[in-house]
Protein backbone atom coordinates (compact mmCIF):
# COMPACT_ATOMS: atom_id res chain seq x y z
CA UNK A 1 0.00 0.00 0.00
CA UNK A 2 1.16 3.50 -0.82
CA UNK A 3 0.02 6.79 0.59
CA UNK A 4 -1.26 9.60 -1.62
CA UNK A 5 -0.57 13.20 -0.66
CA UNK A 6 -3.14 14.57 1.76
CA UNK A 7 -4.95 11.25 2.21
CA UNK A 8 -4.81 8.19 4.43
CA UNK A 9 -3.45 4.80 3.35
CA UNK A 10 -4.30 3.99 -0.26
CA UNK A 11 -6.46 0.88 -0.54
CA UNK A 12 -5.40 -1.70 -3.09
CA UNK A 13 -7.28 -1.28 -6.36
CA UNK A 14 -8.49 2.24 -5.56
CA UNK A 15 -7.26 5.02 -7.88
CA UNK A 16 -4.89 7.52 -6.32
CA UNK A 17 -6.51 10.60 -4.84
CA UNK A 18 -5.50 13.89 -6.39
CA UNK A 19 -3.44 16.53 -4.67
CA UNK A 20 -5.46 18.45 -2.07
CA UNK A 21 -6.62 21.97 -2.93
CA UNK A 22 -5.31 24.78 -0.77
CA UNK A 23 -6.73 28.30 -0.71
CA UNK A 24 -6.23 31.10 1.79
CA UNK A 25 -3.46 29.10 3.46
CA UNK A 26 -5.58 26.07 4.33
CA UNK A 27 -6.59 22.78 2.80
CA UNK A 28 -10.19 22.61 1.66
CA UNK A 29 -12.26 19.56 2.62
CA UNK A 30 -9.58 17.16 3.89
CA UNK A 31 -10.40 13.57 3.00
CA UNK A 32 -12.77 14.28 0.10
CA UNK A 33 -13.22 16.34 -3.02
CA UNK A 34 -14.21 19.97 -2.48
CA UNK A 35 -17.62 21.05 -3.75
CA UNK A 36 -17.53 24.29 -5.76
CA UNK A 37 -20.99 25.87 -5.97
CA UNK A 38 -22.00 27.63 -9.18
CA UNK A 39 -23.35 31.16 -8.66
CA UNK A 40 -24.18 32.89 -11.94
CA UNK A 41 -24.71 36.64 -11.75
CA UNK A 42 -26.20 36.46 -15.21
CA UNK A 43 -29.70 36.68 -16.71
CA UNK A 44 -29.07 33.96 -19.31
CA UNK A 45 -27.22 31.01 -17.74
CA UNK A 46 -27.83 27.77 -19.67
CA UNK A 47 -29.48 26.37 -16.50
CA UNK A 48 -32.33 28.76 -15.64
CA UNK A 49 -32.39 27.81 -11.95
CA UNK A 50 -28.85 29.15 -11.59
CA UNK A 51 -29.60 32.65 -12.89
CA UNK A 52 -29.23 35.57 -10.50
CA UNK A 53 -30.58 38.86 -11.84
CA UNK A 54 -28.92 41.07 -9.21
CA UNK A 55 -26.51 41.05 -6.29
CA UNK A 56 -29.17 40.22 -3.70
CA UNK A 57 -30.29 37.19 -5.69
CA UNK A 58 -26.70 36.05 -6.04
CA UNK A 59 -26.16 36.40 -2.29
CA UNK A 60 -29.25 34.31 -1.67
CA UNK A 61 -27.74 31.60 -3.88
CA UNK A 62 -24.49 31.79 -1.93
CA UNK A 63 -26.30 31.49 1.40
CA UNK A 64 -28.20 28.44 0.16
CA UNK A 65 -25.01 26.88 -1.16
CA UNK A 66 -23.27 27.37 2.18
CA UNK A 67 -26.21 25.83 4.02
CA UNK A 68 -26.12 22.87 1.63
CA UNK A 69 -22.43 22.24 2.25
CA UNK A 70 -20.42 24.10 -0.40
CA UNK A 71 -16.71 24.38 0.28
CA UNK A 72 -16.27 27.35 -2.06
CA UNK A 73 -18.38 29.34 -4.52
CA UNK A 74 -17.63 30.16 -8.16
CA UNK A 75 -19.17 33.46 -9.27
CA UNK A 76 -19.63 34.11 -12.97
CA UNK A 77 -20.72 37.26 -14.77
CA UNK A 78 -21.03 36.01 -18.35
CA UNK A 79 -22.69 32.99 -19.87
CA UNK A 80 -20.02 30.62 -21.20
CA UNK A 81 -21.84 30.02 -24.48
CA UNK A 82 -23.19 32.32 -27.14
CA UNK A 83 -25.25 35.31 -26.07
CA UNK A 84 -25.36 39.11 -25.91
CA UNK A 85 -22.00 40.80 -25.63
CA UNK A 86 -20.90 41.64 -22.10
CA UNK A 87 -17.92 43.98 -21.93
CA UNK A 88 -15.30 44.02 -19.17
CA UNK A 89 -16.91 46.98 -17.37
CA UNK A 90 -20.30 45.29 -17.27
CA UNK A 91 -18.75 42.02 -16.11
CA UNK A 92 -16.99 43.88 -13.29
CA UNK A 93 -20.23 45.62 -12.33
CA UNK A 94 -21.94 42.25 -12.08
CA UNK A 95 -19.38 40.27 -10.09
CA UNK A 96 -17.43 42.70 -7.89
CA UNK A 97 -20.40 43.66 -5.66
CA UNK A 98 -21.14 39.95 -5.16
CA UNK A 99 -17.54 39.21 -4.18
CA UNK A 100 -17.56 42.14 -1.75
CA UNK A 101 -20.81 41.01 -0.13
CA UNK A 102 -19.67 37.41 0.16
CA UNK A 103 -16.40 38.51 1.70
CA UNK A 104 -18.32 40.61 4.26
CA UNK A 105 -21.09 38.12 5.07
CA UNK A 106 -19.17 34.85 4.74
CA UNK A 107 -15.60 35.82 5.68
CA UNK A 108 -14.30 32.23 5.83
CA UNK A 109 -15.79 31.10 2.52
CA UNK A 110 -13.29 30.84 -0.36
CA UNK A 111 -14.47 32.73 -3.45
CA UNK A 112 -13.68 31.84 -7.05
CA UNK A 113 -14.56 34.03 -10.02
CA UNK A 114 -15.17 32.56 -13.47
CA UNK A 115 -13.50 34.98 -15.91
CA UNK A 116 -10.97 34.94 -18.73
CA UNK A 117 -10.22 38.70 -18.56
CA UNK A 118 -7.23 40.10 -16.68
CA UNK A 119 -8.96 43.41 -15.90
CA UNK A 120 -11.82 41.52 -14.27
CA UNK A 121 -9.34 39.31 -12.42
CA UNK A 122 -7.61 42.43 -11.07
CA UNK A 123 -10.91 43.93 -9.90
CA UNK A 124 -12.14 40.80 -8.14
CA UNK A 125 -8.74 40.24 -6.54
CA UNK A 126 -9.03 43.71 -5.01
CA UNK A 127 -12.54 42.83 -3.84
CA UNK A 128 -11.33 39.73 -1.99
CA UNK A 129 -11.52 36.78 -4.41
CA UNK A 130 -9.30 33.76 -3.76
CA UNK A 131 -9.31 31.90 -7.08
CA UNK A 132 -9.61 32.75 -10.77
CA UNK A 133 -11.43 30.09 -12.76
CA UNK A 134 -10.16 30.81 -16.27
CA UNK A 135 -12.32 28.44 -18.30
CA UNK A 136 -10.96 29.77 -21.60
CA UNK A 137 -7.44 28.40 -21.30
CA UNK A 138 -5.36 31.55 -20.97
CA UNK A 139 -7.04 33.45 -23.82
CA UNK A 140 -5.90 36.56 -21.92
CA UNK A 141 -2.34 35.71 -20.81
CA UNK A 142 -2.47 38.48 -18.20
CA UNK A 143 -4.83 36.50 -15.95
CA UNK A 144 -2.13 34.24 -14.55
CA UNK A 145 0.05 37.27 -13.78
CA UNK A 146 -2.76 38.80 -11.74
CA UNK A 147 -3.14 35.57 -9.79
CA UNK A 148 0.58 35.42 -9.10
CA UNK A 149 0.92 39.05 -8.00
CA UNK A 150 -2.23 38.99 -5.88
CA UNK A 151 -1.66 35.62 -4.22
CA UNK A 152 -4.71 33.97 -5.78
CA UNK A 153 -5.16 30.45 -7.06
CA UNK A 154 -5.91 29.79 -10.72
CA UNK A 155 -7.64 27.13 -12.81
CA UNK A 156 -5.68 25.99 -15.86
CA UNK A 157 -8.16 24.77 -18.46
CA UNK A 158 -8.28 23.37 -21.99
CA UNK A 159 -10.44 24.42 -24.94
CA UNK A 160 -8.51 22.99 -27.86
CA UNK A 161 -7.91 26.51 -29.16
CA UNK A 162 -11.55 27.59 -29.03
CA UNK A 163 -12.01 31.26 -28.21
CA UNK A 164 -14.36 32.57 -25.52
CA UNK A 165 -18.09 32.12 -25.95
CA UNK A 166 -17.91 29.85 -28.99
CA UNK A 167 -19.33 26.36 -29.42
CA UNK A 168 -17.26 23.50 -30.84
CA UNK A 169 -17.74 22.43 -34.45
CA UNK A 170 -16.20 19.07 -35.36
CA UNK A 171 -13.09 19.53 -33.16
CA UNK A 172 -10.25 17.18 -34.04
CA UNK A 173 -7.05 16.28 -32.19
CA UNK A 174 -3.88 14.63 -33.45
CA UNK A 175 -3.14 11.16 -32.17
CA UNK A 176 -4.52 7.65 -32.15
CA UNK A 177 -8.24 7.48 -31.45
CA UNK A 178 -9.59 9.41 -28.50
CA UNK A 179 -6.19 9.51 -26.81
CA UNK A 180 -5.39 12.44 -29.09
CA UNK A 181 -7.62 14.73 -27.06
CA UNK A 182 -6.15 13.35 -23.83
CA UNK A 183 -2.60 14.11 -24.91
CA UNK A 184 -3.62 17.61 -26.01
CA UNK A 185 -5.26 18.23 -22.64
CA UNK A 186 -2.29 16.93 -20.66
CA UNK A 187 0.18 19.01 -22.64
CA UNK A 188 -1.90 22.18 -22.47
CA UNK A 189 -2.75 22.13 -18.78
CA UNK A 190 0.68 20.96 -17.64
CA UNK A 191 2.34 23.86 -19.49
CA UNK A 192 -0.23 26.32 -18.13
CA UNK A 193 0.22 25.03 -14.59
CA UNK A 194 4.01 25.34 -14.82
CA UNK A 195 3.59 28.91 -16.10
CA UNK A 196 1.28 29.70 -13.17
CA UNK A 197 3.81 28.44 -10.65
CA UNK A 198 6.54 30.45 -12.40
CA UNK A 199 4.28 33.53 -12.14
CA UNK A 200 4.12 33.12 -8.37
CA UNK A 201 0.95 31.08 -7.82
CA UNK A 202 1.22 28.55 -4.98
CA UNK A 203 1.45 25.12 -6.62
CA UNK A 204 -1.17 23.83 -4.18
CA UNK A 205 -3.61 26.44 -5.52
CA UNK A 206 -3.12 25.62 -9.21
CA UNK A 207 -5.99 23.46 -10.45
CA UNK A 208 -5.99 21.61 -13.75
CA UNK A 209 -9.27 21.07 -15.58
CA UNK A 210 -9.90 19.07 -18.77
CA UNK A 211 -12.85 21.46 -19.25
CA UNK A 212 -15.43 18.99 -20.51
CA UNK A 213 -17.67 20.19 -23.38
CA UNK A 214 -15.40 23.15 -24.18
CA UNK A 215 -13.84 22.55 -27.60
CA UNK A 216 -14.92 18.90 -27.40
CA UNK A 217 -17.51 16.45 -28.60
CA UNK A 218 -19.39 14.32 -26.09
CA UNK A 219 -17.16 11.38 -27.07
CA UNK A 220 -14.10 13.51 -26.18
CA UNK A 221 -15.57 14.53 -22.82
CA UNK A 222 -16.56 10.99 -21.84
CA UNK A 223 -13.07 9.73 -22.68
CA UNK A 224 -11.46 12.48 -20.63
CA UNK A 225 -13.69 11.70 -17.67
CA UNK A 226 -12.61 8.05 -17.80
CA UNK A 227 -8.97 9.17 -17.95
CA UNK A 228 -9.13 11.47 -14.93
CA UNK A 229 -6.22 9.54 -13.32
CA UNK A 230 -3.93 10.84 -16.07
CA UNK A 231 -4.65 14.40 -14.89
CA UNK A 232 -4.18 13.33 -11.27
CA UNK A 233 -0.73 12.05 -12.18
CA UNK A 234 0.33 15.59 -13.13
CA UNK A 235 0.50 16.32 -9.40
CA UNK A 236 -1.86 19.30 -9.24
CA UNK A 237 -5.37 19.43 -7.76
CA UNK A 238 -7.85 18.31 -10.44
CA UNK A 239 -11.11 20.19 -10.98
CA UNK A 240 -13.95 18.40 -12.78
CA UNK A 241 -16.81 20.59 -14.01
CA UNK A 242 -19.61 18.57 -15.56
CA UNK A 243 -22.77 19.61 -13.73
CA UNK A 244 -25.77 19.44 -16.12
CA UNK A 245 -23.48 19.82 -19.15
CA UNK A 246 -24.21 18.55 -22.63
CA UNK A 247 -22.06 15.45 -22.10
CA UNK A 248 -24.69 14.39 -19.55
CA UNK A 249 -27.65 15.55 -21.61
CA UNK A 250 -26.49 13.84 -24.80
CA UNK A 251 -25.53 10.64 -22.99
CA UNK A 252 -29.06 10.31 -21.60
CA UNK A 253 -30.98 12.38 -24.17
CA UNK A 254 -32.28 14.72 -21.49
CA UNK A 255 -32.85 18.50 -21.28
CA UNK A 256 -30.82 20.56 -18.84
CA UNK A 257 -33.46 20.53 -16.09
CA UNK A 258 -33.49 16.69 -16.02
CA UNK A 259 -29.73 16.09 -15.79
CA UNK A 260 -29.27 15.86 -12.02
CA UNK A 261 -28.99 12.07 -11.71
CA UNK A 262 -26.60 11.82 -14.63
CA UNK A 263 -24.49 14.64 -13.20
CA UNK A 264 -24.28 12.89 -9.83
CA UNK A 265 -23.29 9.58 -11.42
CA UNK A 266 -20.56 11.26 -13.45
CA UNK A 267 -19.41 13.22 -10.39
CA UNK A 268 -19.09 10.03 -8.35
CA UNK A 269 -16.96 8.52 -11.11
CA UNK A 270 -14.73 11.60 -11.20
CA UNK A 271 -14.25 11.52 -7.43
CA UNK A 272 -13.60 7.77 -7.46
CA UNK A 273 -10.89 8.40 -10.08
CA UNK A 274 -9.19 11.04 -7.93
CA UNK A 275 -10.71 14.47 -8.61
CA UNK A 276 -9.83 17.07 -5.98
CA UNK A 277 -12.79 19.40 -6.61
CA UNK A 278 -16.11 19.25 -8.44
CA UNK A 279 -18.17 22.17 -9.72
CA UNK A 280 -21.90 21.82 -9.10
CA UNK A 281 -25.25 23.52 -9.46
CA UNK A 282 -26.95 21.09 -7.04
CA UNK A 283 -24.81 21.45 -3.95
CA UNK A 284 -26.60 19.32 -1.35
CA UNK A 285 -26.96 16.30 -3.62
CA UNK A 286 -23.41 16.68 -4.91
CA UNK A 287 -21.96 16.98 -1.41
CA UNK A 288 -23.69 13.74 -0.42
CA UNK A 289 -22.51 11.95 -3.56
CA UNK A 290 -18.95 13.16 -2.96
CA UNK A 291 -18.95 12.07 0.68
CA UNK A 292 -20.42 8.65 -0.11
CA UNK A 293 -17.79 8.11 -2.78
CA UNK A 294 -15.05 9.17 -0.35
CA UNK A 295 -16.30 6.65 2.21
CA UNK A 296 -16.36 3.86 -0.39
CA UNK A 297 -12.83 4.80 -1.46
CA UNK A 298 -11.69 4.63 2.16
CA UNK A 299 -10.73 8.30 2.29
CA UNK A 300 -13.32 9.01 5.00
CA UNK A 301 -14.87 6.80 7.67
CA UNK A 302 -18.64 6.39 7.81
CA UNK A 303 -20.30 9.18 9.78
CA UNK A 304 -21.95 6.47 11.91
CA UNK A 305 -21.30 2.73 11.81
CA UNK A 306 -23.30 0.78 14.41
CA UNK A 307 -25.00 -1.90 12.33
CA UNK A 308 -24.10 -5.31 13.75
CA UNK A 309 -22.16 -3.72 16.59
CA UNK A 310 -24.94 -2.77 19.01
Amino acid sequence: MGTSEGAGPQLAGVPRRGAPLWLRGRELSPGRAAVMAVVNRTPDSFFPAARAQDTDAALAQVAEAVQDGADLVDIGGIRAGRGPRVGPAEEIDRVVPVVQRVRAEFPDLPVSVDTWRSEVAEAVAAAGADLINDTWAGHDPGVVGVAGRRGLGVVCSHTGGAVPRTDPLRPQYRGVGLDGVLQDVLGTVSRAAADAVAAGVDRRSVLVDATLDFGKTTWHSLHLLRRTPALVDLGYPVLVALSRKDLVGESLDLPVDERLEGSLAATAVAVWLGASAVRAHDVRATRRAVEMTAVIRGDLPPARAVRGLA
